[in-house]
């Protein structure tokens, strides 16, 4: 069984747009009453019970007025997050109570089949939901007609666009494994300059309309601190702001997509360091290296290799891959951090930094999955 998600915009009328307010606030109503109710329950029976929306509904009638299956999503989340937290509270917080303010304005619908037909369903030119009737929406790609519609998620950003994300299950065969070889295994290291060198040498450069937008971003925030908060002018530079942002995250996410999807068709396994992107120990710009958006690049990477029946082969992450000679094996003691090579003391190579650590990084990966290979034979 396979899983994918549609992402398509959507445009409701004021009255859609009421509904979907009222459905936000309700969801965020009735989660901060479950757990409240949950946790004086706790208090003075010391047992965990939280209560359904359907005890709500008597003393609060305007919850009568949304979709019901928005409202059990609610406690089904609810329940999950306590699932998670009892599992490994060091991992996972305790559920927090919910604020307008903080919280993203979403509502999840789950997909029934009747003998009258299914409660959602996709139209020509929009979306059949429950109680909100035909939404528009605009649809960059269409499901395959074995697809099955599981449930959908409407999302309202901070520039105030309405999303809907539908998840579709389909039955698919698996694919057969790839076994990965050096010729045809790519070594990736996280660059703060370049995004990423690979074991070629090769760097990936970003697009230079993505630096472009930021410098706008630079700019807009000057203006933002020189203007009087609260004011007309302020606002729409708030605006401006947001849109900008979501511009900038658009961007990011459509190289991300396009460049993990190239790499995927190209290897047949790729190497990269778990978790970390940096060597222990070296101090860099956190913020540069979080907005990169590099953790996501994997994470797609990963997706787009299994579904190919290839492997994303994880380094570990206290290997000096920067520090270590790839020609001689030789481990420098310190190099310095500012200069884009250094000199090998052992054989007098002299390399560059990335290029070198991402060559590392591959034969580390492999080594690694041969090893756990024939782990498995001898058992």
């Amino acid at each position: 069984m396979q899983y994918t998600t549609l992402k398509v915009r959507i445009y409701p009328t004021p009255e859609q747009e009421e509904l979907f307010e009222k459905t936000f606030g309700c969801c965020r109503w009735i989660w901060n009453h479950m757990l409240a109710d949950q946790q004086r329950f706790y208090l003075e029976t010391g047992a965990f019970f939280i209560p359904t929306p359907a005890k709500y509904k008597a003393g609060a009638p305007f919850l009568k007025e949304v979709d019901n299956q928005a409202l059990i999503q609610e406690h089904n989340r609810l329940s999950q997050a306590f699932r998670l937290f009892f599992k490994d509270p060091d991992h996972f917080g305790y559920p927090k109570f919910k604020r307008r303010k903080d919280d993203r304005d979403s509502f999840t619908a789950c997909n029934h089949e009747f003998t009258s037909g299914p409660t959602i369903y996709l139209t020509k030119d929009g979306i059949r939901m429950t109680k909100a009737g035909i939404v528009r929406a605009r649809f960059s790609r269409r499901p395959q007609a074995w697809w099955k519609l599981k449930r959908i998620t409407v999302v309202r950003s901070r520039t105030g666009k309405y999303h809907c994300c539908i998840l579709y299950a389909y039955t698919e065969k698996a694919p057969d494994p790839v076994a990965p070889t050096e010729e045809t295994t790519l070594g990736l290291k996280f660059s703060p300059r370049h995004f990423y060198v690979d074991s070629s040498g090769v760097p990936a450069d970003p697009p230079h309309w993505l630096g472009q937008s930021q410098e706008k971003l630079s700019a807009i925030q000057r203006r933002l601190s020189r203007m009087q908060p609260g004011s007309q002018n302020y606002r729409d530079a708030v605006q401006k702001y947001r849109l900008l942002h979501e511009h900038i995250a658009n961007q990011r996410r459509d190289y991300i997509h396009k460049e993990s999807r190239r790499i995927a068709n190209a290897w047949d396994a790729v190497c990269v360091r778990d978790g970390g992107m940096n060597e222990p120990g070296r101090l860099t710009n956190r913020r540069s290296a979080m907005e990169s958006g590099f953790g996501f690049f994997r994470e797609c990477l990963r997706g787009k290799l299994s579904r190919q029946g290839k492997q994303l082969l994880m380094a570990d992450r206290c290997f000096p891959s920067t520090r270590t000679c790839f020609l001689c094996g030789h481990t420098a003691e310190e190099i310095s951090a500012k200069r884009p090579t250094w000199t090998c003391p052992c054989c007098g190579a002299v390399l560059n930094r990335e290029a070198n650590a991402a060559r590392n990084i591959k034969a580390q990966g492999l080594a690694q999955y041969f090893r756990m290979q024939e782990r498995r034979e001898s058992a």
